[in-house]
């Protein structure tokens, strides 16, 4: 597999587009860290790891409203391994007027597009959610 966030995004997408309440994606320090942004920005309910050794995964339970559309209507990959996307932290776009987020490889580790601008850091854009 050449782009395993990307692989991670597919999955979710899927996963919303069938209505399933859940989804398992096989594991990496990288993934865990974006469920756990997805947590932080409430557009997951949670995710667990599952598992041992090389046979871990990364459970991700998706979150409805009542009406059951999903709280992520779209998911994006930004910075690709064909084309990387690096910028500083006064050119991190808002999503949306702020009501999305950016997933941001900095330095000091993956942290949202607000936390990025707000600490001053710039890196690799690696996602869009809203």
């Amino acid at each position: 597999m050449t782009d395993p966030i990307a692989d991670m995004l597919s999955r979710m997408r899927n996963a919303i587009s069938a209505k399933h309440s859940r989804v398992d994606i096989p594991a990496s320090k990288l993934k865990l860290e974006i469920a756990r942004i997805l947590k932080e920005e409430g557009y997951i309910n949670n995710f667990v790891m599952k598992g041992e050794g090389v046979k871990r995964s990364i459970r991700i339970f998706l979150r409805y409203d009542a009406r059951g559309t999903s709280s992520i209507s779209h998911l994006s990959r930004v910075s690709r391994p064909g084309r990387r996307v690096y910028m500083g932290s006064g050119e991190i776009p808002k999503v949306l007027g702020g009501y999305g987020v950016n997933i941001v490889s900095t330095s000091r580790g993956l942290m949202s597009g607000k936390r990025a601008r707000r600490e001053n850091v710039g890196g690799e854009v690696l996602a869009q959610i809203y």
